[in-house]
């Protein structure tokens, strides 16, 4: 499309955010995606792009791999996803692209908050012009041909949580300025070509959860990472990291050094580790004793030592951990026999019938005693563990007499042997790998080292984006509390701080050290409980973080301390202070009740709710109980749906004795419709005023509703809006919530609408109110309009 043609969208899509009650974007802003999809050459993920799109309500248009949000009438999140994954990467665009005047036209998306543009050819320096879009949150441009050092101006993009920029030709040293981004959460700049030493200034980042820097050209020894508090995840494979092990907080759940020039030994704290679920120091020269506590983590998954020099004698009667998957202990200098635990999975070996298989174990190339030709014998792993230093006992002790001269010779053979031998190979690898360095790519590394992201807490960086959306603004980053905390916030758990109990556990209000205040809800946990489900739920509350939902602010266990078990598991949320919906609307005293403006704008932040917890999160909930009691509002009238399906609920009832749901929330029949049905009573009672506690009354307000849909005139219709607004609000404002309440009250779940067909309804009737000039003194007090929203935005413009 030329630049004729965008004139032409221009001038039209002015002319269609002229009609009135209509949702379009604003014009200037369908012209910016539009020139994006020339700029980019026309992708074949935007081919469904055109003039007439109607990129944030018309839904048709959204695919996978390329789709838009919007709040109001302004763009929030841009997702343009091209090539690379399975397939091979795009090349560079053309050499008359320029990424500085990309980034001049992602300027004029103001209110962008999550920005993910993946395998599109863009080529060049990162611009500091980035800074220009100074509400960012989560940005992820990997797999492009991006050049030079990250720009300075990265470091003023205060909400920035999420940046990821793999597989990309990023060069220089990671800068100190790292340290000055207050909620990032996750850094990703794997399979670049970054270099210099890891800055200290990241060693004091409270809110960094995930640091993945693998395959690059890092060295030297890591800065004391312990500071970083809430860190889970570390990737540093493939680098030339080291000698030393680097000091970590005990919330790490995975840590991969791979192929790195860590040496001497593990540190003995490792063993304390209890959410440690992955471990991979393969690859590097570690010497001394191997440490069997390793296996048995409660929380490991995943363990491989292979290719160091570790010691020791394992035996039979070692115990391994009960969610230990994958084990590899290869080319080390381990003697002895592979404890009962590990030899069903073990590779080559028959497992018994009756014994567990899931494991998969490596061990090939010790000095194990496996009756096979995959171990070297005996003395090999002794002469090299002397050859190294790490003498055994046997060999320390001083032989006398005679024999001393004669073993003094064996060892200075052994010794003058292995260093023969190892010159001899490192020759060998060195010009094998010059080979290879000549024969590689000079674009980027295409090998991809393991992911390092646990299971059960980080799937991918989509996990991150939904945990930190848009929603979720000044909502503090979710993270691990301790018990101490805990204790310290609700002075020791105090009768006069209890909010109430239920079958679930008590429920307490509290204030953190830094003067947040929030609830935390105790849960019992039945043994049964394995830390699989534990980390499967903690994943998913993690994920509870919206504008329009009591959001989840971290979670704390508490263990056993003689076997480590979980033994009471508390969650923690924001506490919402200002009373629930129904105290300002059928039981609010006068001068306290909503405005009609207010009402829709709250009814719309139910929706929004309803809409995160369906399609937001992945597994969605669903049939989640609404009612108009558990919509809290904050100080700025902002709804926010207090109760929801969280499965942990559900499954405590079940150890309990209760029947708890009968379906899992995301596979409940028509789970999204009966949300949407429960809406709808929300909704009659917002327009009625009157208090609805039975379904019997529902049926009768209902039939009441349709009666006064269809009587001529608007008499009938006031009549049963709530006298405290009726006088306030347009008649076609009211004529459409109520439409839409109706189709909500549908008897037949196939026939009630989607949230997204809600929304639209409501925003139009938002629109068509706004519009009307006989309530400005509403639309003035109301804070929260979504009419008002754009235009405060276009004044910013």
């Amino acid at each position: 499309m030329g630049g004729k043609n965008l004139v032409v969208l221009f001038l039209v899509s002015v002319v269609m955010a002229m009609v009135p009650g209509s949702t379009q974007l604003q014009a200037s802003q369908t012209w910016s995606l539009l020139k994006i999809q020339q700029m980019l050459g026309y992708p074949a993920v935007l081919g469904h792009w055109h003039n007439y799109t109607d990129f944030c309500y018309g839904g048709d248009y959204k695919t996978t791999s390329a789709f838009v949000e919007c709040y109001g009438d302004s763009v929030t999140q841009l997702h343009i996803i091209g090539g690379g994954g399975g397939s091979p990467p795009p090349p560079p665009l053309p050499k008359t692209f320029s990424i500085d005047s990309f980034f001049t036209t992602l300027s004029r998306l103001p209110d962008l908050r999550v920005l993910t543009l993946t395998g599109l050819g863009l080529w060049g320096p990162l611009p500091g012009k980035v800074s220009r879009l100074a509400a960012l949150e989560i940005v992820n441009v990997s797999g492009n041909y991006l050049y030079g050092e990250l720009p300075l101006a990265l470091s003023r993009l205060g909400n920035l949580q999420t940046f990821i920029a793999d597989d990309n030709m990023l060069s220089g040293e990671l800068p100190a300025w790292l340290g000055r981004l207050p909620v990032l959460a996750v850094l990703s700049l794997r399979n670049n070509s970054l270099e210099g030493t890891l800055p200290g200034s990241v060693s004091d980042m409270a809110s960094l959860r995930s640091l993945s820097l693998a395959s690059n050209n890092l060295s030297g020894n890591l800065p004391d990472m312990s500071g970083a508090k809430n860190l889970q995840v570390i990737d540093l494979a493939n680098n030339s990291l080291g000698p030393e092990f680097p000091r970590l907080g005990r919330k790490v759940a995975s840590v991969v050094l791979a192929g790195n020039r860590f040496s001497d030994g593990l540190p003995p704290e490792l063993a304390s580790f209890y959410l440690l679920e992955r471990l991979d120091v393969s690859r590097n020269r570690f010497v001394g004793p191997f440490m069997p506590a390793l296996l048995s983590l409660p929380s490991i998954e995943y363990l491989s030592v292979a290719g160091n020099r570790f010691t020791g004698m394992l035996s039979g009667n070692m115990s391994c951990g009960d969610n230990l998957k994958f084990v590899d202990v290869s080319s080390n200098l381990l003697t002895g026999s592979l404890p009962t635990c590990l030899a069903a999975g073990a590779v080559g070996k028959a497992a018994d019938s009756d014994s567990d298989s899931s494991k998969t174990v490596l061990f090939s190339a010790n000095c194990l005693a496996t009756g096979d030709d995959t171990q070297h014998p005996s003395p090999f792993c002794k002469n090299q563990a002397i050859a190294v230093g790490i003498v055994p006992d046997q060999a320390r002790r001083k032989p006398s007499g005679a024999r001393s001269g004669l073993i003094a010779g064996v060892v200075a053979a052994a010794i003058a042997a292995a260093v023969l031998a190892g010159v001899a190979v490192f020759l060998a690898v060195r010009k094998a790998s010059m080979r290879r360095a000549q024969a590689r790519p000079p674009r980027r590394l295409v090998e991809h080292a393991s992911s390092a992201y646990p299971s059960k807490l980080f799937a991918d960086a989509r996990y991150i984006s939904q945990t930190v959306k848009l929603g979720a603004l000044g909502i503090p980053a979710y993270r691990s509390f301790s018990l101490v905390e805990l204790e310290a916030a609700t002075n020791d758990f105090e009768v006069s701080n209890m909010m109430g109990q239920d079958s679930h556990g008590q429920m307490y209000r509290g204030r953190l050290s830094n003067g947040t205040p929030v609830t935390i809800r105790s849960l019992k946990v039945k043994r049964s409980q394995t830390s699989q489900s534990f980390n499967r739920h903690i994943e998913m509350i993690s994920k509870l973080r919206h504008r329009h939902l009591v959001s989840a602010l971290g979670h704390c266990f508490e263990y056993n301390l003689d076997d480590s078990t979980v033994t009471q598991l508390y969650l923690v949320f924001e506490y919402v202070q200002n009373g629930n919906l129904r105290g300002r609307i059928s039981q609010g005293t006068e001068g306290r009740k909503l405005t009609w403006v207010q009402r829709i704008s709250t009814a719309i932040g139910v929706a929004k709710g309803i809409q995160f917890l369906h399609g937001g999160i992945i597994p969605g909930l669903f049939a989640n109980n609404l009612k108009i009691t558990n919509i809290l509002l904050d100080q700025n009238l902002v709804a926010k749906i207090g109760s929801y399906n969280i499965p942990i609920l559900s499954e405590t009832m079940k150890s309990e004795g209760g029947s708890g749901n009968k379906y899992p929330s995301d596979s409940v029949p028509n789970g999204d419709k009966l949300d949407i049905f429960d809406f709808g009573v929300i909704l009659l009672e917002v327009i009625s005023g009157r208090p609805i506690t039975s379904i019997y009354e529902v049926e009768i307000m209902k039939e009441q509703l349709q009666s006064a849909l269809t009587a001529e005139g608007t008499a009938k219709r006031r009549s049963f809006v709530d006298p405290a607004v009726s006088k306030g609000c347009s008649d076609e404002s009211v004529k459409t919530v109520m439409e839409i309440c109706l189709r909500c009250l549908a008897k037949e779940a196939v026939q009630r609408p989607s949230v997204e067909d809600v929304l639209w309804n409501l925003q139009f009737a938002a629109q068509v109110q706004d519009d009307w000039r006989g309530d400005s003194r509403s639309s003035e007090e109301s804070p929260l309009s979504p009419s008002q929203i754009p235009r405060d935005l276009e004044d910013d413009q």
